[in-house]
């Protein structure tokens, strides 16, 4: 008679590094590793940080800037020299809190050496980093700091100085149904330091307002 041999498996051992069964997945976490991974243009090479994001990314409201500068290189978060501090400071005078209530992120990942403005291949080369965020975040208003966020983002050259305060849209995806603002850039607020009536950083007061009233229209 032919015998029956019944092999006993031994589960597999679980370690402790190892993800419950039932995680669920992480997009984000899934992006960051994936940016931190990314080698296509030359930014990478002096890279010391991937700078992905900062704040929450289930807000209505994405602020999108140029690049990061030395600060963010070294701690890989964007907006956390002293112009990120500037503009925390400005959300927070329109009950905008930069950490709670809105999705921070730049045009490019990677620091331009010297701080220099971003080159075109170099924001075409991250744009697909910037698509998936929009995507995942699923804002309602982009605030646009400065005019490489302007242009990176909507395709739309010219000073910030006429552009700046209009709402703007585009029928392209990702940005189809969202509503963006053009401001000026904190690091040129700094420069600019009057809050005299028409000055730049009245003006920019005068563009959050509009985006926070835009914010609670959305609710």
């Amino acid at each position: 008679m032919p015998v029956s041999l019944r092999v006993q498996l031994k589960p597999k051992p679980v370690s402790a590094t190892d993800p419950p069964l039932d995680h669920p997945p992480d997009p984000f976490a899934d992006l960051a590793a994936a940016c931190a991974a990314c080698r296509r243009c030359a930014l990478a090479a002096g890279r010391s940080r991937v700078v992905v994001s900062r704040g929450n990314p289930r807000a209505r409201l994405m602020v999108v800037g140029e690049g990061p500068g030395a600060q963010e290189d070294a701690t890989g978060q964007p907006f956390v020299g002293r112009a990120g501090q500037l503009l925390d400071q400005m959300l927070a005078s329109v009950a905008i809190d930069s950490n709670r209530d809105a999705y921070i992120c730049n045009v490019v990942k990677c620091r331009p050496p010297d701080n220099r403005k971003p080159a075109p291949e170099e924001v075409a080369a991250c744009r697909p980093w910037l698509e998936q965020q929009i995507r995942l975040v699923d804002p309602a208003v982009i605030l646009l700091a400065g005019a490489t966020a302007l242009e990176g983002v909507l395709g739309i050259r010219g000073g910030i100085t006429r552009l700046r305060g209009r709402w703007h849209s585009s029928d392209a995806e990702p940005l189809r149904g969202r509503r963006l603002m053009p401001i000026f850039h904190p690091s040129y607020l700094l420069r600019n330091a009057s809050r005299e009536p028409n000055s730049p950083k009245w003006h920019t007061w005068q563009d959050l307002k509009e985006v926070d009233r835009q914010l609670r229209a959305c609710l």
